[in-house]
């Protein structure tokens, strides 16, 4: 999004609006040198939005010149979820990381892990802040947070993604700010930042009722005694381009929006829906594009990002208001986000990922939960996160946050990857994100499977007769009709000595098929 003018006196001129802390404006390489090994660092940055960029740019040159010089530099990192390839790509690149938590894809990184050079550490969203504030993650020395700006009483303006900024600014030691006048001043004023959370035994309801409802400030506290640096930048969030949704994708989205037909029909939904969840990816969009065309009025959202598809359903007036912690846009819509932004601001909200992903609110709202999947098995567990079983592709992301809390709980994927080479519905997942008991729909271009009330057992059937490729359905059926024959028990007939077969198969040629 590129900065139009300044909103409120606040953002006039400087976007330092408090005197102590432009004292303390230095270079991104001064910043960097007040980071030391083994540091523990949050960072803010959410699926490449409102992430730093300079600083950490300038740490991993540091590093480099460490370890060339001889002397180890490494440092554990936090993030509300991936970032870009200016923090993520550039700390891994160099070696820096010894440890990564919540979620990953940056694809350095992602082979480091695989190589076992990096731990990693895959955890549910929702749980990143609290566990923090418990104590269990360790200490937080630094907090390297982006900024839109700095006010005059020293409270900070978010940027394009909140995360779990908030968090990270209250527990860490001491404060680096990146201030970057790439953001639109105009963001200010769009976020709802709740300072009511609590740890046992002191914790109350949330008091959040509708995904458009305000609760908080817009703006992060922060004690400027804490701030020891400040760096003024001019960098553009790193914006990817989505795909065009393609046959499959489209195939999916019609499955799933005349299941929303079905079910309002049914009177099991209102005919404006449920508060909409979606994950990141080609298939979320093509369903949120689905959604522009379809009989749905007066939607609305709460969910972790937005992306493409839900500002093309904010534009036409179908998506009444949109609650995220995040922006995650293509170059296109961001300049439609920009140039509309005005007109959108009021519809939007951007809270911290601990109110976004969080149960208590998911389950009040009723979220209708659409995320990814790598595989299903036919008895309706999902892994969304790894490939063969032991090799991690991402996180886990928001995706059990949403799952076990959701009114409806949907996994989306095509019914075939490499070219046909491997399955989506398998005998059994080698890996497992989401139990069978949290799984209630799943869609692939080939058909829906709903999959409430139904048993194990039946739920088989009708996996593999409405979502299977047609090339694996066969051996699909023929491996339930041997299960159900020897296997130990018949709640879930299993064969334990084929169950993984086919994907020690692709391991070995390349190819599920046998």
């Amino acid at each position: 999004m590129r900065v139009k003018q300044a909103r409120g006196a606040s953002m006039s001129g400087s976007r330092i609006g408090l005197d102590a802390l432009k004292a303390k404006v230095m270079s991104p390489e001064d910043a960097a040198a007040l980071i030391g090994p083994g540091e523990t660092v949050g960072m803010s940055g959410f699926t490449g939005s409102g992430y730093p960029k300079a600083v950490p740019t300038a740490l991993a040159r540091r590093i480099e010149a460490e370890h060339a010089a001889g002397r180890p530099f490494k440092l554990r990192v936090w993030t509300g979820a991936s970032t870009g390839p200016e923090l993520d790509g550039a700390l891994a690149k160099a070696n820096g990381i010894e440890f990564r938590l919540p979620y990953n894809s940056d694809p350095i990184a992602r082979e480091m892990i695989n190589r076992g050079e990096m731990d990693y550490f895959d955890m549910h969203l929702s749980q990143v802040a609290p566990m923090a504030w418990q104590g269990f993650l360790g200490p937080l020395d630094t907090a390297l947070i982006e900024v839109t700006g700095i006010r005059s009483d020293g409270s900070l303006i978010p940027s394009s993604s909140v995360g779990n900024n908030k968090t990270w600014i209250e527990r860490a030691s001491k404060v680096i700010l990146e201030v970057n006048r790439w953001q639109n001043p105009a963001l200010e004023g769009m976020h709802d930042i709740y300072y009511g959370t609590a740890l046992p035994p002191d914790r109350r309801p949330i008091p959040l009722t509708r995904p458009d409802q305000r609760i908080g400030e817009p703006y992060f506290r922060c004690d400027p005694a804490k701030v020891v640096a400040v760096v003024e930048t001019d960098t553009p969030d790193r914006n990817l381009p989505f795909d065009a949704p393609g046959e499959d994708h489209r195939a999916i989205a019609g499955h799933l929006l005349e299941f929303f037909r079905h079910e309002v029909a049914r009177g099991r939904l209102p005919a404006n829906l449920l508060p909409l969840q979606s994950g990141v990816g080609n298939i979320a969009n093509a369903v949120m594009f689905g959604l522009v065309d379809g009989p749905f009025e007066g939607t609305t959202a709460f969910t972790e990002v937005l992306q493409d598809g839900m500002l093309a359903l904010l534009e036409s007036g179908r998506l009444l208001s949109a609650s995220a912690t995040a922006f995650s846009l293509s170059p296109e819509a961001a300049h439609t986000l920009n140039a509309d932004l005005d007109k959108l601001r009021d519809r939007l909200v951007l809270r911290p990922q601990e109110i976004s992903n969080h149960p208590e609110l998911i389950r009040r709202l009723g979220c209708l939960a659409m995320n990814g999947m790598i595989e299903a098995d036919i008895h309706g567990a999902v892994n969304s996160t790894h490939l063969m079983g032991s090799r991690i592709q991402n996180g886990i992301g928001g995706s059990g946050d949403f799952a076990r809390n959701a009114y409806v709980s949907i996994f989306m994927a095509p019914s075939t990857a490499k070219g046909g080479k491997i399955s989506t519905i398998v005998p059994k997942t080698p890996h497992v994100d989401h139990i069978n008991q949290d799984v209630q729909v799943l869609v692939t271009e080939q058909g829906l499977a709903d999959l409430r009330a139904l048993s194990p057992r039946q739920r088989a059937e009708v996996i593999i007769e409405n979502c299977a490729h047609p090339d694996y359905r066969p051996a699909l059926k023929d491996y339930l009709t041997r299960a159900r024959r020897d296997s130990y028990g018949q709640q879930s007939p299993t064969l334990l000595m084929e169950a993984f077969a086919w994907h020690q198969r692709f391991i070995e040629t390349g190819d599920m098929r046998g």
